[in-house]
């Protein structure tokens, strides 16, 4: 099996039509047909129903190997050419929304000083994104938070040889609306707030299966979904009593109509690491070091 027939089966499949798959790839028709011919006696099955286009059962379960397996292929090059290749004047740096803050900036200052045509960006990707994109080389290095024990690492997807590096641990606060009858608590168990309202923000705030996990009971079931990146955006909902939400206590200090109450059981905090792959001496090296 070979990685571009894989890779030509993904995009049909994704497209469901040969033809716009041979557009995306920038390959005829006949050729993408051929591909798919060839994987299917390399495999011995069907893989894919012509009419309509779609994975058979067996294309289903290949498709179920295909994106780890094609993510570890862009990964292992990416690693190469790191380990290979010289120091770049290009700087990707991803970060989720919350792991943006003035930390970084200072340390990005610092970069342009030392190396001052750099070619900086800064991506705000989603948590479980974020490791593929530093895997595949997408960004040199990455700012990822979430929930976790005291010194424990953040459970991150397993897509290649990365190094994680903790930044920063914080308080989490169980955001409520002013003039919420636990508003005024000195502190909340997670698991009392079960059967409560939550908002289910996943690029912000931890998912209703991430905190079932975390207190060690079922609900958390989301009375609305926010799907933005902006903070005070979704903090606004929580004041105007669409539901609750789990933030790092620092992020509502200072928000009209929020209350931010202390998590007192289970022993949970806030916390940001590093991750990065092999990095020669430049740019992303030097930030990589001003950061830990």
């Amino acid at each position: 099996m070979e990685s571009q027939q894989l890779r030509t089966f993904v995009t049909v499949v994704r497209l469901g039509s040969f033809s716009e798959a041979a557009r995306a790839l920038g390959y005829t028709q006949s050729a993408v047909s051929q591909q798919i011919a060839a994987l299917e006696a390399d495999l011995g099955a069907t893989v894919l129903n012509r009419r309509p286009v779609g994975p058979t059962e067996a294309g289903a379960r290949l498709l179920e190997h295909a994106a780890p397996l094609l993510l570890r292929l862009d990964a292992a090059r990416a690693d190469i050419a790191r380990l290979a290749g010289a120091a770049s004047a290009r700087l990707v740096v991803g970060a989720t929304p919350l792991a943006v803050g003035v930390e970084l900036g200072r340390a990005l200052a610092e970069v342009r000083r030392e190396y001052p045509v750099v070619d900086l960006t800064v991506r705000v990707v989603a948590q479980d994104a974020l490791p593929a994109e530093v895997a595949t080389g997408a960004v040199d290095l990455a700012l990822v938070d979430g929930l976790a024990a005291p010194s424990d690492p953040l459970p991150l997807p397993e897509v290649g040889p990365l190094a994680t590096v903790a930044v920063a641990e914080q308080p989490l606060a169980v955001a409520l609306p002013d003039g919420h009858p636990l508003a005024g608590r000195p502190g909340l168990a997670l698991a009392d707030l079960s059967a409560a309202r939550w908002l289910d923000a996943p690029g912000l705030a931890p998912t209703a299966a991430r905190l079932c996990a975390a207190a060690g009971v079922d609900g958390y079931r989301p009375a609305a979904r926010y799907l933005g990146t902006d903070v005070r955006g979704l903090l606004a909902l929580v004041a105007a009593g669409h539901g609750l939400a789990l933030l790092p206590a620092a992020a509502l200090a200072g928000v009209a109509g929020v209350t931010g109450v202390p998590v007192r059981a289970p022993r949970l905090v806030h916390r940001t690491e590093l991750v990065h792959g092999a990095l020669p001496e430049g740019p992303a090296a030097l930030l990589a070091r001003l950061l830990t």
